[in-house]
């Protein structure tokens, strides 16, 4: 892998840099390379250019004397059968001196650009291997050509031709003004992705150019001002020459030169993707043309290849221009937490880390959404994020407060390479300035204690960060800082972990003083054990190194401890007791008003009511008709004695008068509660009636009624 060919390219170093590789060895490889041995393959040959490029990166000489054999061979038959051979040629080219570029161009420059430019806008190598290949290509023109613009412009137009040729250029207007994208088909979706690698690389090209053209500039005219300057320091010149820097620097027309550099080099790198004057920009078109395929997701959905090389492009036009990159930012953070694909989401992630250090200010209302890259499913994604968030803070490109507890929990992380990176992290970050780890301990403190973290992984994070805190003092003003954090929290939880973070501390005399001086900010947590046991395993490492007065303050502080908890816990059973006993109480209210509730017709009854009840005559005697409806006001409130129930089955038998004359009959009413034995009653006194035996039957009614309002 990468890592791999980096470490082995340092050991080449080194050993050219000692001269432990003798000149045979070198005549070795090129040996390999040009398959003058026989039964060497073509992997060999390129595994011998490889180490040879290498060894040139200490000395570039080494590759000067085979400059043609690296064109004939690299880029010829032989990179047919191992595509890999053209890459590694370009970077042999990347690697030459200075005076071995100018030897190329005048003997094979115009040659050389030919293959360069067939590898890009070809189709003979493998879409595996076309990517590579294509970066080193381009790196290539724009190291060694006098003007790679104009090339890099060829290439483009050949490389869009090829795409939009393929069904010719009519039927691909009008499919595209129709918004028919069935043209898309999975040959052109291939060229398509090519050509949007090309494009954005040799745009990044074109801005890393332009810089290095300013910087050449101001280097000459560094040279060129120290040699007017040495030129004019006589004697007789120096005075004058004073003078006149003075005066310059009064005027600001060194400072005006520096700006008007600024300036040009602002202009030049806005021209490459937005365009800063009326003429047509092929980069800024394809700009605009690739902004508007990222968004049209039901595209890139079926084509995941497409998608990748499409947000590639589109994150390195946003690293390019700041305008085309604020504009573009709500897609980008779109596509890199939804995108299916692992790949496009990796991308996107070290993508973010270019533009966080290109434009700052635009990223920074991102920073959440930066940080929670490393909650990502994929193990790609999260390792760059680390990676990505290591180098920004480190070099401090971002502000570390906020959400440095994401990092944290990545220490847990099931991945091993991803848990190294992340301890690798705060062991690099505890080396800068004072220790940020110890100002930022107790805001991991918090919420870590407020995440779904298991306890284990959240032990195990505070121990390796709390062991990064090696000065005494901060470890007495975290136990001053930690304290303070009871007061401000309510959960058994946080008690606990704060009591924990605490209980890994290396304590002095000065930290157990100020635990037992901080008590009133936590004898509240002390009904909870777990707490209680942190505070004793506090006091058992300070019993340890503790002078006699020290330890009659820890023994004294130990029972005030223990009284403490006990206390907590009784009156944390009292009110558990109490809550029960008020529960208890409030059922049996419930259950009361509930009875009453049931009883509340028969008990509420008003004998003033019955007066309005219409008596059938023709079920009385007519001597007891007036008795009966008078004594029918006095009808009794007892509910349980056979006779009043037999009263009442006869005034049920006039419920059918009541309703026609419109009065409610309060007697109706009650027998919708009465039970069954009411209800059988009843109907024995109806049959009674119907048989005749009306005369027994008011007689019953009237002893009933007085013998009611009497009691």
């Amino acid at each position: 892998n990468i890592g791999d060919q980096a470490a082995l390219e340092f050991i080449v170093n080194a050993l050219v840099s000692k001269g432990e590789i003798s000149s045979s060895t070198t005549s070795a490889l090129w040996d390999f390379f040009c398959f003058n041995i026989n039964g060497t393959t073509a992997e060999q040959s390129r595994g011998a250019l490889s180490v040879l490029c290498m060894a040139a990166k200490s000395s570039s000489r080494i590759l000067g004397s085979h400059i043609q054999d690296i064109i004939d061979i690299g880029f010829g038959r032989w990179a047919k059968v191992e595509p890999l051979l053209a890459r590694t040629a370009c970077t042999a080219i990347q690697r030459l001196s200075e005076e071995d570029r100018k030897k190329l161009l005048l003997s094979s420059g115009s040659r050389l650009f030919g293959i360069l430019e067939s590898l890009l806008t070809g189709n003979w190598l493998p879409e595996n291997i076309f990517y590579t290949t294509a970066d080193k290509a381009i790196s290539a023109i724009y190291m060694i050509h006098p003007t790679p613009e104009t090339l890099a412009s060829t290439i483009i137009k050949k490389s869009l031709s090829t795409v939009f040729d393929v069904v010719g250029q009519d039927q691909a207007q009008n499919d595209t003004d129709d918004n028919n994208v069935d043209i898309l088909t999975t040959v052109q979706v291939a060229k398509l992705s090519r050509f949007l690698f090309v494009v954005s690389h040799i745009a990044m090209n074109q801005l890393v150019y332009i810089e290095s053209c300013i910087q050449k500039i101001r280097r000459q005219k560094t040279r060129k001002d120290k040699a007017a300057a040495e030129s004019q320091n006589t004697d007789e010149n120096l005075e004058a020459t004073q003078q006149n820097n003075s005066i310059n620097a009064e005027l600001g027309l060194a400072a005006s030169d520096d700006a008007l550099l600024d300036t040009l080099a602002e202009r030049a790198e806005r021209e490459i993707v937005s365009g800063g004057s009326g003429e047509k920009n092929l980069i800024g078109d394809c700009a605009t043309f690739l902004s508007k395929l990222c968004r049209n997701f039901s595209l890139l959905q079926k084509h995941p290849e497409l998608q990748a090389s499409a947000m590639l492009a589109l994150c390195r036009c946003m690293i390019i221009d700041a305008s085309f990159c604020e504009s573009n930012l709500q897609l980008l953070f779109t596509v890199v937490e939804n995108a299916p694909s692992d790949v496009v989401r990796s991308n996107c992630t070290l993508s973010l880390g270019d533009l966080a250090v290109r434009f700052p200010n635009l990223l920074e209302p991102w920073t959440e959404n930066m940080y929670g890259r490393l909650r990502d499913a994929s193990v790609s994604v999260r390792k760059n994020a680390v990676l990505v968030l290591s180098h920004l803070i480190l070099n401090d490109m971002m502000k570390v407060k906020g959400h440095i507890n994401e990092m944290a929990i990545c220490i847990e992380d099931d991945v091993e390479r991803i848990s190294s990176l992340a301890k690798l992290f705060f062991h690099e970050l505890s080396k800068k300035g004072s220790n940020p780890i110890y100002n930022l301990l107790p805001d991991i403190l918090g919420q870590l204690s407020n995440r779904n973290l298991k306890r284990e992984s959240f032990c195990n994070v505070m121990q390796f960060l709390i062991g990064s805190i090696k000065k005494d003092k901060q470890m007495e003003a975290l136990v001053e800082k930690l304290c303070n954090r009871f007061s401000g929290v309510t959960a058994g939880k946080q008690w606990e972990y704060i009591s924990y973070s605490l209980s890994l501390l290396t304590f002095t005399e000065k930290g157990i003083k100020k635990l037992i001086e901080s008590f009133k900010s936590y004898e509240h947590a002390l009904a909870e054990d777990l707490v209680t046991e942190n505070f004793r395993s506090i006091i058992n490492k300070g019993k340890k190194f503790a002078k006699p007065e020290l330890k009659a303050c820890i023994e004294e502080f130990e029972e005030k401890l223990n009284k403490f908890h006990m206390e907590k816990k009784e009156q944390e059973e009292t009110a558990r007791n109490a809550q029960v006993h008020i529960e208890k109480a409030k059922n049996m209210e419930s259950l009361v008003v509930t009875s009453k509730v049931k009883e509340e017709p028969v008990e509420e009854y008003d004998v003033d009511v019955s007066d309005s009840e219409i008596v059938d005559p023709s079920m009385e005697e007519p001597g007891d008709v007036s008795v009966a409806s008078g004594s029918e006001g006095e009808a009794s409130e007892s509910e349980g004695e056979p006779s009043d129930s037999e009263g009442e089955a006869s005034d049920s038998e006039e419920e059918p008068g009541s309703e026609q004359c419109g009065t409610t009959n309060p007697h109706s009413l009650n027998q919708k509660t009465i039970g069954g034995e009411e209800g059988e009653s009843g109907s024995k006194r109806r049959s009674n009636i119907k048989r005749g035996d009306s005369t027994k039957s008011s007689s019953s009614i009237r002893r009933n009624l007085r013998s009611g309002s009497k009691t």
